[in-house]
This record gives C-alpha cells, structure tokens and sequence, in this order.
C-alpha cells in the first residue's frame, strides 16, 4: 500500500460539481479582480470568526485594544494574494517598522519571520514549549525598549494559552499578531484564533485545512481602518481606480481563488471533524516509546493542519517509512536563525537548543481529508513496529 503525505485532490473529489460550478461561474461573469465574489468571500470569512462572539458564547474579544476604536464584537477581512503577503502587510498597517522588535517563536516556518523583516523590524526568537507553540514564559524576558509586537504562530493547527499573551502584551503596550496560517477554525476557550489579537493573517495555500487552488491569504481586524488600509494597499495604494495614495503593492485575491474558497469555507466544520478524528485515532493507538506524540492542551480545540511526531531517530525512522511506501515530511528542517537568508542576524548554531532539537527530531506523518481507516491503520501498525 503505497500512502502520500498529503492529498490535495481527495478534498476536490469530496465537493467537486460545487467547486466546478463556481469556477464557471467566475469565467463566465467577465469579471476576474476585485468584484462581488472577493467582497462576498470577506464577509463570510469575517462572519465565520465572529460567530461565537455574536452567539454570545464569548462575551467580548480579548483584542489589545490598542489599535482603539474597534468593536469587539465585528470582524473586518482583507483578501490578499498569499499568506506571506496577509502577514508583511498585515504587520506594516500596524506601523511597525525600521528599529522596532517583533518576538516570535523560534521553530516556525519561515514566512513568520519575512513578515517582520520584510518592514524593516527584527524578529527576536523565543523557545517553542513542549507542544511546538511559543514559550509563553518566555516572551516577557525577550521585551525590551524596542518591542512593538508579539506574533504568536499557532503551529501545526495547535494553540496555546492565547489569553496569558493577551495579557502580556496589554501589560507591555504592545501590539498581538496572530500567524493563523495553519490554524483555520481553531479554536481558544470556544473563541476562534485570529480574533484575539490587532491582526489575524491568514494562509490559503493548497494544502492547507483551508485551501485555495493556488495562492492566496486573507487579514483578519476588529478595526475596519486596519483592513480599509490594507485593501488600499494591496491595490497599488489605491482607493479608487487610477487615484493612489500612496506606494502600494500588487496583492490581490482574484475572483477565481474567492469564489473557490467560498466553497471550502462551507464545508470547514465537516473538514475539521474528520481530522480531528483522524487525530484522536493517531494519539491512542500509536504506542511506540520511540514516538512522541502531540498533545492537545486543556482549553484549546486544535484542527490538526498537520499531525507532528518527534523521534530523535527520525531519519532512520524517514528510510523504514519510504520502505513501506509511506510518505512523511520534516516541518522544518532548518529553523529560520540559522537559514542563510538570517545570516545577518547573527545567531549561531545553539543559540535556540530547543528549537533546534525539535527541528532534528519532527516528522509530519500522513494527514488528509479522505484518508481512509484501512490507510490509516497501516501508517500506525508500520510506526508500532519501528525500532530504532
């Protein structure tokens, strides 16, 4: 039996003829760049995040407020063109920039980081904790003068104690970034992630729980100057056709991409319930001493973007998985202070021991919409015989 990482097409097949038809739909309209399936697309999106706030589930959001004048209760989107762009954009409409400090966490993927230095701040990394997310403890030992924001990056589609780094950063006066690129739906005490903080950047890429057929990104806000700035920016700096107000970028989410993720997003409960199920038949039945499995931390509800193990013989254990035709992925070999394109930097290896190590350790193992019991079941059955 042979079993990919990640299949892409099984989501397609599940909802075809609707995919299908919206896609026909946007060729036949003659309208292809920001028309009524990008602004219907960020309503709903906006809408999804809102609902427990407006069920009245959750009294009122823990944004920082420092963005002022938001209502907590309302959610604004900007549709963008990727994930790194939600995130460079997303930072600079806060107004961080040149000699301000942004903490992050140092095992994430790179694109975190670009989203700092690509508006001139400094990325100062933090040790993951035990479950790959930030070290809450150890963000109010990294603030210093020149810190202007937190990003927290709900890995794997995890989360954290958002509610101790709400409170960490209102102490601070600092600004919360939410890189939800991993995270669609996840959810912290029944309130969604990217509702707690000034901006939530979202990723569409293809294999995501929320994919797009392409590239593709969104910025989440309470404050609809944020997000009115952002659809500005996007569009060259204009806010009306062949008026600019300033030196924007090119980063729109095109007409084809919105009305596809219009039909992702209806169906983004039933997607989560299965890879959470998946989740849960991974955590009991893989029974290996050699295998750490991930934990699900009390409070949080995560949607499982990747189910990541850790074995400190990971690259034999990558060489019996290939021999059974079993597929697998390393999120992420190198982690950004030692990628040459951070060289400037300055960090060196063992800098970030933890970091470091999780990144020698982790394997993804395979995880998709569709997967079948027998399919899983030869995945588990394969690493509960593995010996080191």
């Amino acid at each position: 039996m042979k079993i990919l990482a990640n299949r892409m097409d099984l989501g397609f097949k599940m909802h075809q003829q609707e995919y299908e038809d919206a896609a026909l739909h946007v060729l036949r309209s003659g309208w292809y760049i920001l028309g009524k399936e990008l602004e219907s697309f960020e309503q709903e999106f906006a809408s999804f995040h809102e609902k427990e706030i407006i069920d009245g589930d959750i009294d009122t959001c823990n944004c920082t407020g420092i963005t002022g004048g938001a209502d907590s209760n309302k959610l604004y989107c900007a549709g963008v063109a990727s994930g790194l762009d939600a995130l460079w954009i997303g930072i600079k409409m806060l107004g961080i920039g040149a000699g301000d400090e942004v903490i992050v966490q140092g095992n994430t993927y790179i694109a975190s980081v670009m989203g700092i230095t690509m508006n001139g701040a400094t990325p100062i990394f933090v040790e993951p904790d035990e479950n790959s997310q930030i070290d809450i403890d150890a963000i109010e030992k990294a603030i210093t003068d020149k810190t202007k924001a937190v990003m927290v990056v709900h890995l794997y589609g995890q989360v954290t104690d958002i509610d101790r780094i709400v409170d960490i950063c209102k102490k601070h006066n600092l600004y919360l970034i939410e890189d939800c690129a991993q995270a669609h739906g996840a959810k912290w005490n029944g309130q969604k992630v990217g509702t707690f903080g000034d901006v939530g950047c979202f990723s569409f890429y293809p294999t995501k729980n929320m994919g797009a057929f392409g590239d593709a990104g969104a910025i989440i806000a309470h404050d609809p100057k944020i997000i009115e700035d952002a659809k500005t920016y996007r569009n060259y700096g204009s806010h009306k056709h062949y008026y600019n107000k300033l030196v924007g970028a090119n980063s729109r989410l095109d007409e084809m991409q919105a009305a596809l993720l219009k039909v992702r997003l209806k169906y983004m409960d039933e997607i989560t319930q299965e890879r959470r199920k998946l989740a849960t038949t991974y955590t009991e039945k893989i029974q290996n001493p050699e295998i750490i499995t991930p934990v699900e931390i009390d409070n949080s509800y995560a949607v499982w973007h990747q189910y990541v193990i850790r074995c400190k013989h990971r690259d034999k254990l990558i060489d019996y998985l290939n021999e059974k035709e079993i597929g697998s992925i390393i999120h992420y070999p190198v982690p950004p202070h030692l990628q040459e394109a951070y060289k400037y930097l300055g960090h060196k290896e063992g800098d970030f021991p933890i970091t470091e190590e999780y990144a020698n350790e982790v394997l993804s193992i395979p995880m998709y919409n569709g997967m079948s019991d027998e399919e899983q079941m030869y995945v588990i059955d394969a690493l509960n015989a593995f010996k080191a």
